[in-house]
């Protein structure tokens, strides 16, 4: 066992600042793909989605998404900005070994890359250095006010979210084109600090749509929470309950009979499964999820989601 790795499984005794600090606000903050709903606006700290409540946990997918371009440090601002603690974000590896944000396998959809980059088709993200996706604009795409807004690196979002006091909720994409990722993203966290927590999953969770990598976060870091994304058969729940302690299906794959099957195991910290689903942008169908008992529930626009669930 490498040193860096026995670091991993010994960090619990570690601690981390609960407060939560102001932001500045963001002028104009409007949605960009999703209905908005009133809200109370803009408040002084980030303070939303502790689970100290009743009500599913509202974390931010790919940032604010639905107010900023995903996956960018304005999207974790702009998440601050609606009060939303945790934050769901997606990770890759460049050609030369540096972890940035992206969703797509590909750069095109999100940035300039098209531009600057010519000749570079099919714009993979394996197959560029993290020199040259730093000169890339993601911003643009999504409003001109974003324009210059770069692809972030994972130590860059790491940062930002220490800054505004939030907590990460981290997919491996596609993990299977990137070998041994699972151990660079823990040997990440865990110089960032991420890996000392009081319990697992105070502020950090790992997920896949990938079993095995879930499982090889699991078996290299035991004490990180960890989320399955999908939707695994009922008979099968309990095998995921070895190595996953969410079990995270998109919304339309719910029925209440399902949740409850999830919650009635448990995971490998001893603690019931929890269900949290995906991508909720309005009102009503948050209710009607959170109806369903889920745990948690993923959104572009979350202070919509928040503000129909109190409702």
């Amino acid at each position: 066992m490498s040193s860096t790795t026995s670091g991993w499984i010994g960090w619990a005794l570690g601690t981390v600042a609960l407060t939560v600090m102001p932001v500045a606000s963001l002028p104009g903050l409007s949605p960009h793909s999703a209905e908005a709903a009133s809200t109370d606006g803009v408040r002084p700290a980030a303070t939303t989605g502790l689970g100290f409540d009743d009500d599913p946990l509202v974390v931010a997918h790919r940032g604010a998404s639905g107010y900023a371009p995903e996956n960018t440090l304005a999207a974790a601002e702009a998440a601050a900005q609606t009060r939303t603690t945790w934050v769901e974000t997606d990770v890759q590896r460049t050609s030369d070994g540096e972890l940035v944000l992206m969703h797509d396998e590909t750069l095109n959809r999100t940035t300039d890359v098209e531009e600057v980059f010519p000749d570079r088709a099919p714009w993979r993200v394996e197959d560029f250095t993290a020199e040259e996706i730093s000169r890339l604009d993601a911003g643009s795409w999504f409003g001109e006010e974003f324009a210059g807004e770069p692809v972030p690196t994972l130590e860059e979002f790491l940062d930002e979210l220490d800054g505004n006091r939030q907590r990460l909720l981290l997919e491996l994409k596609s993990p299977s084109l990137y070998p041994g990722i699972e151990a660079d993203i823990l040997e990440e966290l865990d110089e960032q600090g991420w890996l000392r927590e009081w319990y697992p999953g105070q502020r950090l969770v790992l997920q896949s749509f990938e079993a095995d990598s879930v499982r090889t976060v699991h078996e290299l870091a035991p004490r990180v929470e960890t989320g399955f994304l999908g939707t695994p058969p009922v008979d099968r729940i309990a095998e995921y309950a070895e190595f996953a302690d969410q079990i995270n299906p998109r919304h339309a794959d719910l029925t209440a009979e399902y949740v409850a099957s999830v919650q009635s195991l448990r995971g490998p910290h001893g603690r019931p499964l929890k269900v949290y689903t995906w991508t909720v942008n309005d009102g009503e169908l948050a209710t009607r999820v959170a109806g369903l008992g889920v745990d948690g529930i993923i959104s572009d626009v979350p202070d919509v989601v928040r503000a129909a669930l109190r409702d």
